[in-house]
């Protein structure tokens, strides 16, 4: 019998975290570390802005075809921010999990959910969690990047963000980044071989099973 190559369906790893736990640096070099790792680009009705592409940081549309859309199930997820539309295209994910790429996704727990509902089998959910309050305030002051009201109001949305942990199947604390990176590519590489992600595994058993030597 010849060499058998076992053809897998990707997967849609999600990762999560209140803002500063660390998940866009885990994601970062996830992506840039993982061959068969692509990161889920987002639809939204918000202007471009200077040094943005469309279809690599968003795919930019109006709101009226936003809103067909919608009506249409051409979403996996959506959600309203600040007067503007942001939704994960559906037929983008479906067509790279068919060619057995992964998808990561960014993005919180309300999202994570609408991800359940639809396509629950391909999901891989991981939560960030920080090693403590303070630690987290301190990632949040040391980016700069925010006034002292910002950070406090993204620490006050932080016990909210938290309470969801159960709905997670993995949970990470994030104490050390590379530790970290490295245990979400252990639970990564783990799903890829699981069997329902497996295409033509029956068959490539049968053969097995069939070859008489």
């Amino acid at each position: 019998m010849s060499d058998t190559i076992i053809q897998r369906r990707g997967l849609m790893l999600v990762l999560s975290s209140p803002s500063g736990a660390g998940k866009s640096s885990i994601s970062r070099e996830l992506l840039a570390s993982e061959d068969d790792l692509t990161l889920s680009v987002s639809a939204t009705t918000r202007q471009r802005r200077p040094g943005e592409t469309d279809g690599k940081d968003y795919h930019f549309t109006d709101l009226t075809s936003f809103q067909i859309g919608i009506n249409q199930g051409e979403f996996l997820e959506y959600a309203k921010v600040f007067d503007n539309y942001y939704g994960t295209p559906r037929a983008l994910v479906e067509e790279k999990l068919a060619a057995g790429k992964d998808v990561l996704f960014d993005i919180d727990w309300q999202g994570t959910q609408q991800l359940a509902e639809i396509m629950p089998e391909d999901l891989v959910k991981i939560f960030i969690l920080p090693p403590s309050v303070s630690e987290l305030e301190k990632r949040l002051l040391s980016r700069a990047q925010d006034t002292a009201e910002v950070v406090a109001g993204r620490m006050a949305k932080a016990a909210d963000e938290m309470s969801h942990y159960p709905e997670y199947d993995y949970i990470i604390v994030n104490y050390d980044l590379p530790k970290s990176v490295a245990q979400v590519q252990a639970i990564l590489h783990a799903e890829r071989l699981k069997r329902n992600r497996q295409i033509g595994l029956s068959e490539f058993v049968k053969q097995l099973r069939d070859t008489k030597y």
